[in-house]
């Protein structure tokens, strides 16, 4: 269960944490910052920012900073639950692409970008270069540029397999930027035992149980778009200790169903979105598909009940993977798959 507390129970936590440490020293302006190989400079906090990603602006509401969101786009699913009020008072500029107009019509002194395919190089939206001739900083976020090569367009290859700590990275430069640093330490202390905690949960976890992750598939008579070992699925495989029955070194390659079945996989995750981009994105279509197509309803994990149901924004490298870590050990503990 998604357990992510309110602002105010942050800066509560953030009062418990200082108890027994130094609070975290003020942001000193001006700041220069390193972000995806630019340097960033501040004269002083962001009053109105733009945020073109649903992760991160999510994480300017954890950090309590939704009153800073002027506009927002490129949304896979629901907000938080517990922001939708706070959701609710920020303009939604898109929920796909925004124009390059419409974000600088909000006056923003910062854009934050959660892919470079948004705001990158080719940034379908706008290049860093085109918002610097106006003043206004880019942050991406560092789980899109490091260990990974947006150079040739559309979702990059990953050069180095992602790790929860470039979301925290992220947590903390934010929180550095804003000056609430006390909040970005207790959210990612927050964040980090709920990752300890969904490990123990399952550490006695049978040998070899294996997963395969389907984010979605094009045609549902084609080969899936399932998860390789580099991205957050492989991260929260790794983490638990469930072998991915995809050797794959790319995020998400394509995969034939009958290769799938072979692998045998203990367990079967599967997207849920509100995106309808294909008609694989409906969970309904992907369980129908399950339990009739005549290769994939074979296997044991289809008929034996272990298709475990998951918010797609945790399989994407977002603040909502740690949703997913838990997600899967709350399905392998139910399914009897922990000692």
């Amino acid at each position: 269960m998604t357990s992510y507390r309110c602002p105010a129970a942050l800066g509560l936590l953030a009062v418990v944490l200082s108890a027994g440490s130094a609070i975290a020293a003020p942001t000193q302006y001006p700041l220069e910052l390193e972000n995806c190989g630019r340097t960033l400079r501040f004269e002083k906090a962001p009053s109105r920012t733009v945020s073109i990603g649903q992760s991160t602006t999510e994480i300017l509401y954890l950090l309590g900073l939704s009153e800073k969101v002027a506009g927002t786009a490129l949304w896979v699913g629901p907000v938080l639950p517990g922001y939708e009020e706070a959701n609710a008072k920020v303009k939604r500029l898109a929920d796909n692409d925004p124009s390059f107009e419409s974000v600088v019509a909000e006056r923003p002194d910062l854009v934050t970008t959660q892919f470079e395919w948004q705001v990158g190089p080719q940034g379908v939206v706008a290049t860093p270069e085109q918002f610097h001739e106006l003043g206004i900083p880019v942050y991406t976020s560092p789980a899109d540029c490091k260990g990974k090569d947006n150079s040739g367009g559309g979702d990059g290859t990953r050069t180095a397999r992602f790790m929860m700590d470039l979301v925290y990275q992220e947590v903390e430069d934010l929180a550095r930027i804003f000056d609430v640093q006390d909040r970005g330490a207790a959210l990612v202390t927050d964040l980090k035992a709920r990752e300890t905690a969904a490990k123990a949960k399952i550490a006695g976890l049978k040998a070899d149980t294996s997963a395969v992750f389907w984010f979605s598939s094009a045609e549902l008579d084609i080969d899936p778009y399932v998860a390789g070992q580099s991205g957050a699925p492989g991260y929260i495989m790794s983490l638990l200790g469930v072998r991915n029955v995809i050797d794959s070194q790319e995020e998400w390659p394509t995969v034939g169903w009958e290769t799938i079945a072979r692998a045998n996989p203990t367990v079967i995750v599967a997207g849920r979105m509100d995106r309808r981009r294909f008609p694989a994105d409906d969970i309904a279509v992907k369980l129908q598909f399950l339990r009739t197509d005549p290769v994939a309803s074979l296997m044991p994990a289809v008929h034996e009940g272990r298709v475990v149901e998951m918010d797609a924004q945790a399989m994407n490298p977002t603040i909502r993977t740690i949703d997913g870590i838990e997600v899967l050990a709350d399905a392998l503990e139910k399914a009897g798959l922990a000692r």
